[in-house]
């Protein structure tokens, strides 16, 4: 962990920006010199001209709260919450803390709880509370979603745009396969085999799986992709009782529900933390909420903690085991993969994940992934899905597009499920994640 993360982890800092309650301990505005990178980083700002960028939202914005002469701006909902200011800001300032917050106290304060936007914005920010139950009747949700009318009508009543196709919920969800295949009984006993086979002399290896909510109810195959390759490792896996990470909330400013989705992961994790497991998510989205907006926002006991010992799926691989090597001896039908137009998503880059798919699987005999540059995706979680914003969402994701079409296959790949969302949406190219190819390459049939 470098000694910036340190900085931003510390609970000492953690203090709220808006309420001028106590002081903000962390950089803040005042180390913010106008010098405009974060508004020439901002995708929303390059299409949208009517949106005055991270700068203002952020540290301007602060300044005149503080003074109590000025409202939040209703502009700040226009942001995506991508976040790539934070990783192009000079002086560190904490731009999505301040953006969250603004949105926060702009829904708390000046937005009718009666109001279309609200009630849509929390529906769509609670994605995990309406899922089971369409998760529990698959065939019949996805073909009501399907209709048109169904698409008109949300379009209309509710303010989501008819123009995206809804996603398809899988038959069996990830959590119903891990219980029917056995759960922990099953995996420790896989790890355990594949010790042996590795001629591993090593303790237990566990990890705790954040999953998520899409991973759960719409991709599970994904899911169980990190399960397997974790297994050939010789990894334990646990998948504990979980919430949403909150991430879309924090973009809604529904932040009292991301408050409590966030207490309950943190006392969930936190326990196995303190036994000696990691996490590992599946999205990067996930565990940007766990390592940065969690503790940025709140200092439940074991937040600290858990951001610590957070990982992404492959990265957490690429530190303590030789999975260049093991790919090295590798291979992956080229019928079923080969060239992949790979996009990182914001939240991997800031993370700085971005280049490590197309690193690590271009060694990996049967797939070539290409990288389709530096754009957002457009979508942004749950922003694409709102009707004033798809316009927007698809000129952010235009540059994405035509770079995908000078890949000569029609198969792209990345580690967020909404940026394949908007992969899919405006290629028709079939998404997979690293995962997956990773499952192919390594784990026996």
């Amino acid at each position: 962990m470098s000694e910036k993360e340190a900085e931003r982890r510390d609970p000492a800092e953690l203090q709220d920006v808006f309420t001028g309650e106590s002081i903000d301990l962390r950089p803040g505005s005042d180390d913010c010199y106008k010098c405009s990178t974060c508004d020439t980083e901002c995708p929303v700002a390059e299409v949208d001209d009517d949106f005055p960028g991270p700068k203002f939202q952020g540290p301007e914005q602060w300044r005149l709260k503080r003074k109590g002469d000025h409202d939040i701006d209703d502009s700040v909902m226009a942001c995506s919450n991508c976040m790539r200011c934070d990783n192009v800001c000079p002086s560190d300032v904490p731009l999505s803390q301040m953006h969250n917050t603004a949105r926060g106290d702009y829904v708390d304060e000046q937005m009718s709880k009666f109001s279309r936007e609200y009630i849509r914005n929390r529906i769509l920010s609670n994605y995990g509370r309406l899922a089971p139950l369409g998760a529990r009747f698959p065939r019949l949700a996805n073909f009501v979603m399907g209709l048109s009318v169904t698409k008109f009508v949300n379009e209309k009543v509710m303010g989501i745009t008819g123009e995206r196709d809804f996603p398809e919920f899988a038959t069996q969800t990830f959590t119903e396969w891990w219980a029917e295949r056995g759960g922990t009984a099953t995996s420790k006993k896989r790890a355990q085999e594949a010790r042996e086979r590795r001629n591993e002399a090593t303790s237990e290896k566990c990890v705790a799986y954040f999953h998520g909510d899409y991973s759960n109810y719409n991709t599970p195959e994904v899911a169980k992709a990190m399960v397997r390759v974790y297994e050939q490792f010789g990894y334990e896996v646990v998948v504990p009782d979980q919430r949403c990470s909150g991430t879309p909330m924090f973009a809604n400013g529904m932040l009292d529900d991301a408050r409590r989705a966030a207490k309950f992961n943190v006392e969930t994790f936190a326990a196995l933390v303190e036994q000696g497991y990691d996490v590992i998510c599946s999205c990067t989205s996930c565990s940007m909420a766990l390592r940065q907006e969690y503790p940025e926002l709140y200092s439940f006991d074991g937040t600290a903690k858990v951001a610590a010992n957070t990982f992404d799926a492959v990265e957490y691989l690429r530190i303590n085991e030789d999975l260049e090597g093991e790919l090295a001896d590798a291979s992956v039908p080229e019928s079923e993969f080969g060239e992949l137009a790979y996009h990182a998503p914001c939240h991997a880059r800031n993370q700085g994940l971005d280049g490590q798919a197309v690193e690590l699987l271009s060694a990996l005999d049967g797939t070539d992934p290409v990288d389709v540059g530096d754009s957002c995706s457009g979508i942004s979680g749950t922003y694409g899905w709102k009707s004033e914003k798809y316009d927007t969402s698809m000129k952010i994701g235009a540059e994405m597009f035509e770079h995908m079409e000078d890949v000569e296959s029609e198969t792209g790949m990345t580690e967020c499920p909404t940026c394949a969302m908007q992969m899919n949406h405006g290629t028709g190219y079939e998404i997979r994640h690293p995962l997956e190819v990773l499952d192919a390459a390594l784990v026996d049939a």
